[in-house]
């Protein structure tokens, strides 16, 4: 891309506004606005967590079943 300018601390500089935004904003000046970001965090972690577990519970039982077929055929003198 032709003409595309890019300081070499563009990232640097973005991370810090972003964060300094809620701290501008007056959220964390105040314990309700301190209570509202740690709730706001532990719901995405118990959000992402609820999709992760699900996806484990899946590979846990997966595995189960493959592991019981090979015992069984195994014990049977199949494999």
């Amino acid at each position: 891309m032709p003409g595309l300018a890019v300081a070499p601390d563009m990232t640097a500089s973005l991370a810090a506004l972003a964060s300094s935004l809620p701290v501008q904003a007056g959220l964390l000046a105040s314990q309700p606005g301190q209570l509202l970001v740690a709730l706001v965090a532990v719901a995405i972690i118990i959000v992402v967590g609820k999709f992760v577990l699900k996806l484990a519970w899946r590979l846990v039982t997966i595995g189960i079943v493959v592991v019981a077929a090979f015992f069984l055929l195994s014990t049977a003198g199949l494999i």
